[in-house]
């Protein structure tokens, strides 16, 4: 992974492959941000002009490129677009700095040192900077037949894909105790997200249900969390139905992985509840041509909070986090779940199968159930669980819908806080009759319109009573298919895992809105 550093080095006299700087829009024309002074010194004060007269114009995730100026030991400037310039005595958003510096550090791939000389007046800015550069440096080699160098049938490595090595933050106090502490926790932060990226890229030949609760019994070694892996037989003799409805189907039986850090100061435990559907053919009720092909991603959800647990760790936070993986491959054949069939779930209820590519709702509640015995003080679930949430959010928003309107609105802020689209949403008592089933006590579909509020409403039935809970619906966010932008990368993305590790921190602080 990229190394992120601190330094209070100029700009201009910093040792590195190129020195990145903001532009921005200003009311006539381009404004070079602060951070820049040393650099726009050195050319003459004009490097605005200089700029625009390249055709840049300071949109956001803009980059131009211009060989340094006498004066600047680093041979190449990189200018990055941070869209609109603050009012006069306001400063940079966040966001708007981590997706510079994401645009800047993948627009530097190949180099072994880039100077970020960005608006970091204090801590904070500072890390947001490195966890874009960190973000943004993201690339998904292991799979690549020239991931180790030394190429394959003859193809040599591209040392030019190499993501950028190391990002410097100037203006960073590496000696300040609130600057180490920023920076450190965003090395963490992005190494997380980074690692949910690759279990969300891993191919499902190469991530089955085992070999995705082996990799979290590896981390809970190295980062001292507990785990507990319940396999087919636990599962079967436990009653967990919904878990072994949905991978009955499939060579490769289910898992229900449970991974906790404990802190021995903590007063209160929070549960993180994911969705891991390994492969998703949706099957018996298979899904069309053209919607299978990235469906490795259906385990986004448990990638998210897996990460966010193992960051809680590393960052040693003051709280209880229990994460529970309920991990399947939804496959069809001749033992997989039909349509029509009835199953017994953990919580004792009966859910009628109406359409087996409903599957992420009944391990879920499988997972929910049992998080809820143990009485946290609060339960999340992520999930990319329906394309109805897509349809009305797009690819960018994820949906929030709770059973306690405080606490939606507190995720809502903290995901806002972090740079995380999202939305909250309704959850409509009317929808809950159209699951009614004739011979279950429920079903797994209801109406088709509104059927992300549906797949919630699904969801609250198995979530015990007095329990604040939460659902995040990432199904738009999760994997991105399209051109790379800001820190965001193409494929998966990582999305709510900062969103998890600020509620965590939030419930150390006794803060659960």
């Amino acid at each position: 992974m990229t190394a992120l550093t601190l330094s209070t080095s100029s700009a201009a006299t910093v040792r590195a492959d190129a020195v990145v700087v903001g532009a921005a829009k200003g009311a006539k024309g381009v404004v070079v941000a602060p951070g820049a002074e040393a650099v726009d010194k050195a050319f003459g004060g004009k490097l605005a002009a200089v700029l625009e007269t390249l055709g840049a114009s300071g949109a956001e995730g803009e980059v131009t490129k211009l060989p340094a100026a006498d004066g600047i030991k680093a041979p190449v400037v990189l200018a990055v677009g941070l869209g609109d310039a603050p009012a006069k005595g306001e400063s940079y958003d966040h966001e708007a700095l981590r997706r510079a510096a994401g645009s800047a550090a993948r627009a530097l791939a190949g180099a072994k040192k880039a100077a970020f000389a960005l608006p970091v007046e204090y801590a904070g800015a500072a890390a947001a900077v490195g966890e874009g550069a960190l973000l943004g440096a993201y690339t998904f080699t292991a799979f690549r037949g020239d991931a180790n160098g030394k190429g394959t049938k003859g193809r040599k490595a591209d040392a030019k894909s190499a993501p950028l090595g190391e990002a410097t933050v100037l203006g960073g106090k590496p000696r300040d105790k609130e600057f180490k502490a920023a920076a450190a926790r965003a090395q963490v932060l992005a190494a997380e997200i980074n690692r949910a990226r690759d279990l969300i890229n891993t191919p499902s030949n190469a991530l089955d249900p085992k070999q995705f609760a082996a990799q979290a019994q590896a981390a809970a070694k190295e980062f001292g969390l507990t785990v507990e892996v319940l396999d087919e037989k636990a599962l079967k003799k436990g009653g967990y139905g919904g878990l072994m409805g949905v991978g009955q189907g499939s060579e490769a039986p289910p898992r229900l992985v449970r991974i906790a850090h404990t802190h021995a100061d903590a007063e209160r435990t929070l549960a993180l509840v994911g969705k891991g559907i390994t492969y998703d053919s949706g099957g018996i009720s298979l899904k069309p041509a053209g919607h299978n092909e990235t469906m490795k991603c259906d385990m986004s959800g448990a990638a998210a909070v897996f990460a966010a647990v193992v960051a809680a760790a590393r960052l040693d936070l003051p709280v209880n986090v229990t994460g529970w993986l309920a991990l399947a491959e939804n496959m069809p054949s001749g033992a997989a779940t039909r349509p029509g069939d009835v199953l017994t779930m953990y919580s004792g209820k009966t859910v009628e199968v109406l359409n087996t590519d409903a599957e992420g709702r009944l391990v879920l509640a499988d997972a929910l159930t049992r998080a809820s015995e143990e009485s946290p003080d609060a339960i999340v679930d992520v999930a990319t669980l329906t394309g109805a949430m897509v349809l009305a959010l797009g690819h960018r928003h994820f949906g929030i819908m709770a059973n306690d309107d405080a606490f939606r609105t507190s995720i809502h802020e903290i995901a806002e806080e972090v740079g995380e689209d999202s939305w909250p949403m309704p959850m409509p008592g009317h929808l809950r009759k159209g699951m009614d089933s004739p011979v279950a006590d429920l079903a797994n579909m209801g109406e088709r319109m509104g059927g992300g509020l549906v797949a919630g409403l699904f969801l609250k039935e198995f979530v015990g009573e007095g329990i604040p809970w939460a659902h995040l619906d990432i199904a738009g966010p999760a994997f991105h298919e399209g051109a790379p932008w800001g820190y965001t990368p193409k494929g998966g993305t990582g999305s709510s895992v900062r969103t998890l590790v600020r509620l965590a921190e939030r419930t150390a602080e006794g803060d659960l809105g």
